[in-house]
Order: C-alpha cells, then sequence, then structure tokens
C-alpha cells in the first residue's frame, strides 16, 4: 500500500494537518475497493484530488476517469449527458448518443456538486448504483454498465434530504464511505505552507521573483477565515504577484486584497432571508404595535381614575401596580405623585390642572405631559392605521422605492406590495 506522504507528493497535496492525512489514508484503504464514496467539505477544499487518487490506486485506473460537474449540466440535458439517448428522443436528438456511464464502462465517474442532482436524475442513478443497469433517454432497453462511482458535495446533505430535495436511500449507497476535507481555517499550519507554494508557481509562471510576507503579514494570514479555502488563498497569491511590485508584502498590502478584513467571525452563509424570517420580523413589529396599545390603555386608564377622583392618594393605592408598571424606572414621576399627595393631605385640594404642564418641567417630563394630553386622539387609532402611517412614512421617505422601504419595515418587498395594494396607496 503507498504511504500517504508518498501519495501527497504524486498528487500535489500540501500540508501536513492531522485530518487531512487521515482523508487521504481513507483514500488508498478504499482505492483497491469497489465501494461508493462521498466526499463532503467546503468549496475549495479540494475535493477534486480525492477520486483522482480512488482511481489511480484502484484495478480500473487503466479504464477511463470521467469528472462531471452536476450542477454545470441544465436540468433539462443531464439524464442525456450521463445516460444518452437514441435518436428522436427529443427535439434536436438527430442521432444517438452514449452517455458517461457507457463510456466510462469498466473506469470510474466523479460525479461532482451531486447535491444538485435533480430528482428525476436520482432515480436513474441509484439503479445504477443498485443493479449496474440504466436506460437510454427514449429507449426501454436496459443497458449494462461497471463503473465506479465517485461523488462529492459540499451542500449538507441531511439538510437536503429533510427538505425532500435528495434521495436519503441515494445518500446511504453514495456514502458506503463517507471522507470529509477539513476547512482551510481548521488547518492553520498549512496555510503559509500553501502560500509559499502558490507563490514560487506563479513566479515561475510569470517570471517575476517570488513574494514574500513579513511576520506581521504571517500573522494576518493565519488569522484570516479563508471562506472560500485553498481556492481563495490561491487567488489572494496570485493576485498579489501579478499586481506588487514590491516583493516583500506588508500586513498593510495584504490586508487590501482581504475582503471583509473589520471582523474575523464566523461569516454568515445563505444570507438571503427566507420567507420565514420576514414572517419572524412582521411579528416582531406587529408585537411592538400592540405592546404601544396596551401601555396607550393602561396610561388611559390611570389619567381618567385621576380626572375622575381629583384624589392622587386613594388612586395610587388602588392602582399602585400599575403605577408601578408605568413609572418603575422614573423618579421624577414619583416625587410628582408624593408631592401631590402631600398637598391632599395639606389640605389643598389637587383637580384635573395638576396635569397641566409645569413652567419649570424638564424637557423630558414635558415630552410625558404632552404625551398624556394626546392619549385620548392617539387611541381612536387602530393598530391597521398605525401600520398605515408606518408605510405611508417609509415609502415617503424613500421616494416610493418599494424595496427600500420594505427593508426599513423588516418585511419583504411582497408583502409590502400587497399591503400597498391592500390601503389603496
Amino acid at each position: 500500500m503507498e504511504s500517504i506522504q508518498a501519495t501527497k507528493q504524486r498528487f500535489g497535496i500540501i500540508g501536513n494537518d492531522p485530518k487531512l492525512n487521515r482523508a487521504v489514508e481513507k483514500a488508498i484503504q478504499v482505492a483497491p475497493t469497489d465501494i461508493s464514496v462521498l466526499v463532503t467539505g467546503e468549496s475549495g477544499v479540494g475535493k477534486e484530488s480525492i477520486p483522482k487518487i480512488i482511481h489511480s490506486l484502484s484495478h480500473r485506473k487503466h479504464g477511463k476517469y470521467i469528472a462531471v460537474n452536476c450542477g454545470a449540466i441544465p436540468e433539462g440535458t443531464i439524464d442525456s449527458e450521463l445516460f444518452g439517448h437514441e435518436k428522436g428522443s427529443f427535439t434536436g436528438a438527430t442521432a444517438a448518443r452514449s452517455g458517461y456511464f457507457e463510456v466510462a464502462d469498466g473506469g470510474t465517474i466523479f460525479l461532482d456538486e451531486v447535491g444538485e442532482l435533480p430528482l428525476p436524475t436520482q432515480v436513474r442513478l441509484l439503479r445504477v448504483l443498485e443493479n449496474g443497469e440504466f436506460l437510454k433517454v427514449g429507449s426501454s432497453a436496459a443497458l449494462k454498465t461497471d463503473v465506479r462511482i465517485v461523488a462529492a458535495t459540499n451542500v449538507k446533505m441531511v439538510e437536503a434530504i429533510e427538505k425532500g430535495k435528495f434521495r436519503e436511500d441515494l445518500y446511504y449507497r453514495l456514502s458506503t464511505v463517507e471522507i470529509n476535507l477539513p476547512p482551510l481555517r481548521e488547518r492553520k499550519e498549512d496555510i503559509h505552507l500553501l502560500f509559499r507554494k502558490f507563490a514560487a508557481d506563479f513566479a515561475q509562471k510569470y517570471k517575476m521573483p517570488t513574494i514574500r510576507l513579513s511576520e506581521q503579514a504571517t500573522d494576518l494570514l493565519l488569522k484570516y477565515r479563508w471562506s472560500g479555502n485553498i481556492r481563495q488563498l490561491r487567488n489572494v497569491a496570485e493576485q498579489i504577484s501579478v499586481l506588487e511590485q514590491n516583493r516583500e508584502i506588508s500586513y498593510e498590502t495584504l490586508k487590501h486584497y482581504l475582503p471583509d478584513m473589520g471582523s474575523n467571525l464566523p461569516a454568515i452563509v445563505n444570507a438571503k432571508k427566507s420567507e420565514s424570517d420576514f414572517s419572524s420580523e412582521r411579528e416582531i413589529l406587529y408585537k411592538v404595535l400592540f405592546d404601544m396599545k396596551r401601555d396607550v390603555n393602561d396610561l388611559k386608564k390611570l389619567t381618567l381614575e385621576l380626572m375622575k377622583t381629583g384624589n392622587a392618594a386613594k388612586v395610587k393605592e388602588e392602582q399602585s401596580s400599575l403605577i408601578n408598571k408605568i413609572y418603575s424606572d422614573d423618579n421624577d414621576a414619583e416625587e410628582e405623585l408624593a408631592s401631590i399627595i402631600e398637598e391632599e393631605n395639606n389640605g389643598t385640594q389637587t383637580d384635573v390642572e395638576v396635569f397641566s404642564i409645569p413652567e419649570n418641567a424638564s424637557e423630558s417630563r414635558k415630552d410625558k405631559y404632552e404625551y398624556a394630553e394626546e392619549i385620548e386622539e392617539e387611541e381612536n387609532l387602530s393598530l391597521q392605521q398605525k401600520e398605515l402611517e408606518l408605510i405611508k412614512k417609509s415609502l415617503e421617505k424613500y421616494n416610493g422605492k418599494r424595496k427600500d422601504a420594505a427593508d426599513e419595515l423588516g418585511i419583504s418587498e411582497r408583502t409590502l406590495y400587497r399591503k400597498i395594494k391592500q390601503y389603496d396607496l
């Protein structure tokens, strides 16, 4: 059996990370067999190297090796590409054609991005894995093929199965042995090694001196997240090699080639908001509006009690829980209420005018008095009216641009459009 180090040198795999070595070791071990292998890992980690190792070390090494990117073939033609078709089976089929499974008989097929296969094609692939049979498009005659399948994906297969996008039985057929390649951020010791190799390769390719990183630049290289993995690292090395005249690369120079260098926190993948996200934001917005309505009702109730009785001490005693709820963090209001009660105890009757705005009131307290005076008017506004006002203000702010208004409101553009029609704006 070929050693791990010899295999890595043979296939140009750089790095000494234990997880990487384990992945190469598993590829060497399964190579002599015919079992199916599923290679998993993020985009750009170098998954295409594993099927090459498996094919080259197997008894099929003299047969054909065909790599197929399933995500790059249109859904309407992928069955024809994989399994072939008969003449006249569809528009444009002017002649019979052999598919990859027929051409690669006795060899190996590498199905990259297998998670992108449409469901009908998954059924056809499952039949090949189960009994080695397939049907050409437009034919009813079953053909036999002896092909080993190695698949790769950056899709989380368990989630794809739960969403009904990938067949569970096909997943278990493909992943008899699963080989996972670690992302570059988990291979810290290999990052600088890879960068130096890429820098040397590009120096030779473009016939120029090799770039070198300063100590601070090297630290930055190791701390960066590398969401694009080895592919991104190679791209950065090539850009710097071509564009920088000074071959000693500083921290500041390297920083310009690394996107999103304000944060080294985990990146958000799949940032498009789902419908459930918008639904959640709408619920939050409605909750805020309902809370405001409840607070207005509470304040109105307290105000009316004071207006009816003119007895602050009695109101405080009977509505203590409500007062605490409204003014739990407002010491000024508590002091004002205490002074009113003290006046009453001294024989001074306090009437509704105690709620007029005092001349020496602070700005914050003036706002509260004004708010109390407007309660009666605001109470007449229904939740729909408040929602309508919010929508109108947002549309006016962005000159009728629905997308910007929807973003500010925290709802989808489609929902905003529906509301515009509902309110006849």
